[in-house]
């Protein structure tokens, strides 16, 4: 952990952002075809993608991002090899493990936006684990969307709206933005700001497709695994370039 806390101590850098963002997230893209260059199973690029969340995450500490997402697992991988699963599932336990003191020293907290019903008992427990010992955290979030789908997520904020004007706790003139996205995995997060795609991919695949509605988007062909923190800031200047509007006009 002296690592990760020396990393951020000892790091220069000129560029500033003179535009804030409160919430930047990450669809980390490329793992497998990382593996698959270097002649290694795909697991193995996984396992390194998960190496890097924590240098990005610094990064954002040195940037005062306070929160980040980062897209793990979502509802379509089930589809994948149950053996690249199974080892996914070691990888993020592996990660909670060993950087689970290290967020609590700098009050960072974790969430955790998706179904856990579905995640194998081990895994589950891990993650139940590191919300528990986090929930009183503040300084930094750390948002793993695990087994998360933005239309699944949607659908679910729905049926339990519904189901509250069903019961009389609401009428349906309660029912606007805000209250929508207070039934959202990702309630009480702001809106994202910035939404990065690595690896040269440039689609959501069903990521926080309510939260992106204005968020800037930056693809790079940089593959997860390499997205190191030369390479986020890259991002982060295309982010300072753009002329964020929210649908209105220029001042000028």
């Amino acid at each position: 952990m002296l690592y990760n806390m020396r990393m951020r101590k000892n790091t220069k850098n000129d560029f500033k952002l003179s535009k804030p963002i409160r919430h930047v997230a990450f669809i980390m893209d490329g793992n497998g075809r990382w593996a698959k260059l270097r002649g290694l199973p795909r697991h193995f690029g996984h396992h390194e993608a998960c190496n890097r969340i924590i240098e990005i995450f610094e990064t954002c500490r040195e940037f005062d991002i306070h929160v980040m997402s980062f897209y793990a697992f979502s509802t379509e991988n089930w589809n994948r090899p149950q053996d690249e699963i199974d080892h996914l599932m070691d990888y993020l336990e592996e990660f909670f493990n060993k950087e689970i003191d290290y967020l609590c020293s700098i009050g960072a907290k974790l969430r955790i936006s998706g179904d856990l019903s579905r995640i194998r008992e081990k895994t589950r427990a891990v993650c139940l684990d590191a919300l528990e010992r986090t929930k009183d955290n503040s300084s930094w979030i750390l948002n793993i969307c695990l087994n998360y789908g933005g239309r699944d997520e949607i659908v679910r904020a729905t049926k339990k709206i519904a189901q509250d004007v069903k019961d009389g706790k609401l009428a349906i003139d309660d029912i606007d933005e805000k209250l929508f996205a207070d039934n959202l995995y990702t309630v009480g997060l702001p809106d994202i700001d910035l939404m990065i795609r690595t690896s040269g991919e440039q689609r959501l695949s069903n990521y926080l497709l309510y939260q992106n509605a204005y968020s800037e988007f930056v693809f790079t062909p940089v593959k997860w695994p390499d997205f190191k923190r030369a390479a986020f800031i890259d991002c982060l200047k295309e982010f300072e370039s753009r002329n964020r509007r929210f649908g209105g006009l220029d001042n000028a």
